[in-house]
């Protein structure tokens, strides 16, 4: 990759297409990083828990799909003592995100946004960059609608880069990185839409 990293549209498709990703350091620099093992969620196999199924079906937040990329991205920022995300990067993913390839799912209420999260797509692989919550269980509600988004449209990869105790709930897994390269390159040959 070059250095100084560009965040030109190509380079950050080629990137992910290989399994890379950008993150800015404390210092603002950003760098290319990989995640091994990797984490993903199986999208056959995505647990919602029941407490979580009750709050979906109270509608408490309505819930759009990019109309908001940009305020998501920078939310996700500010909801954090130190990010990986800078405004470099915001402007970068707006860039893909006007091209189609980076997308966010957003937990409204009373005209707010109160939750989200956002992304990046690439043939049929999703690869989860971040997500914020400003009312309690928002950014769960949003990562449940962007799995039946996937399920919806074909798509074949959840990519999580790293897996958490949060994302396990839902049913998050380690696999080698040689596995994960092997479903990534079938998944980005398979033209998909997300919205």
């Amino acid at each position: 990759m070059p250095n100084p990293v560009e965040l030109d549209p190509r380079t950050l498709l080629s990137a992910y297409a290989q399994g890379v990703f950008p993150m800015a350091d404390p210092d603002g620099s950003i760098n290319w990083y990989t995640a091994r093992p990797r984490g993903i969620v199986p999208l056959d196999q995505f647990h919602i828990p029941g407490t979580l199924r009750q709050i979906i079906r109270q509608n408490r937040f309505e819930i759009r799909i990019n109309s908001a990329f940009c305020e998501v991205m920078r939310q996700c920022m500010l909801t954090r003592d130190s990010s990986w995300i800078n405004q470099p990067l915001i402007d970068a993913y707006h860039h893909l995100h006007q091209l189609g390839h980076a997308h966010s799912v957003e937990c409204w209420r009373e005209n707010q946004l109160v939750g989200g999260l956002y992304g990046v797509t690439l043939g049929a692989a999703f690869f989860g960059e971040s997500m914020f919550h400003h009312a309690t269980d928002a950014s769960k509600v949003a990562l449940v609608h962007l799995v039946q988004q996937l399920r919806d449209r074909g798509f074949e990869l959840l990519d999580t880069q790293a897996t958490t105790p949060h994302l396990k709930r839902f049913g998050c897994i380690d696999i080698p990185a040689d596995d994960y390269l092997v479903l990534l390159r079938r998944a980005i040959g398979k033209p998909r839409t997300f919205a």
